[in-house]
């Protein structure tokens, strides 16, 4: 069975989440165990028992995301034979790790780095984010330019169409959604989130970032990872290292990311995180194929049930 695994990121976060895998699989205790050497601090007591609050903070919420994420998908073991993985925004970071190309205790390190970069240039210039539903991209970026000066409002995710996300001044943002609503938006939802991402605003917290990035070990991923940055699968290091640093503040190509991924022939698309957030954009998709989300060892079970039913059709008499 080809599988494609993807990663969510930032706003999949809740009390809770992951359920009790820790308890039930040795490999995610172990994973824990080692963040809390890495961060100084108990992540999974976090994880487990809040409170919400600090885990939104972005320099709890990026940490604990790509451990969950990632201690998922290496609970669900040999049998999930990956061929190609994408994450949304900092979700990357646990494709890249899936395929080899980061170790776990680098990966968090610089995620944690990351969140942290991120959560001082919020504080410095606080903003906000919205999502524009059921208008297409030119239309978007109108009201976006009619917002205010250049880049105090832009584009950050493009998730699906009629669903792109702008970021920025809290102000320039909420002028955006105003017009956005004039020009036809059918909703304009406010994002619960600490800071502008993928934006202009994010720019102290990408050069803080990039020393991290530069002397980090990185190798060439063991199977296909595709670029959320530029929706191209990578093909050396150099543009691991660049589009890692761009993702900081540039637009999240997730529906083009999800095309291409698609397009590498899968049997199975599994999302790895503590709520389905890019499943069901993807079963959306022309030409997807099965999806499944793995949120807790029930998903596991049920992957695990799935990928044995397939091996049984491959292997039988």
């Amino acid at each position: 069975m080809r599988v494609g695994a993807v990663f969510p990121g930032q706003g999949s976060q809740s009390v809770g989440m992951g359920g009790a895998i820790a308890a039930c699989s040795p490999i995610a205790a172990d994973l824990f165990a080692r963040a809390k050497r890495v961060l100084g601090y108990d992540l999974q007591a976090l994880v487990r028992d809040g409170p919400e609050d600090v885990l939104r903070e972005t320099r709890f919420s990026q940490p604990a995301i790509f451990v969950v994420n990632y201690a998922l998908a290496a609970a669900a073991g040999g049998d999930l034979q990956t061929v190609a993985s994408a994450g949304h925004s900092f979700g990357e970071f646990c494709s890249l790790t899936l395929a080899g190309s980061l170790d776990f205790e680098e990966a968090l390190a610089l995620v944690n780095r990351r969140g942290l970069a991120m959560q001082d240039a919020a504080e410095r210039a606080p903003g906000a984010m919205a999502a524009i539903l059921g208008l297409d991209a030119e239309r978007v970026r109108e009201a976006v330019a009619g917002a205010g000066p250049e880049g105090r409002a832009q584009l950050a995710n493009f998730n699906a169409p009629g669903q792109i996300v702008i970021s920025g001044d809290r102000d320039a943002v909420a002028r955006a959604g105003a017009l956005a609503t004039a020009l036809g938006a059918k909703r304009v939802v406010p994002l619960n989130v600490s800071g502008a991402w993928h934006s202009a605003l994010m720019e102290p917290a990408r050069e803080a970032f990039v020393p991290w990035i530069e002397r980090a070990p990185i190798e060439l991923p063991s199977f296909t990872v595709i670029s959320n940055v530029d929706a191209q699968p990578y093909r050396d290091v150099a543009t691991i290292r660049r589009n890692l640093i761009r993702s900081v503040s540039s637009e999240v190509q997730w529906h083009a990311t999800a095309q291409r991924l698609l397009a590498e022939g899968l049997d199975l698309v599994v999302e790895f995180g503590g709520s389905p957030v890019l499943t069901p954009l993807m079963r959306r998709m022309d030409g997807v194929p099965a999806t499944l989300h793995v949120g807790d060892e029930g998903g596991l079970t049920k992957l695990a049930r799935m990928l044995e039913a397939k091996q049984g059709v491959a292997t039988g008499p």
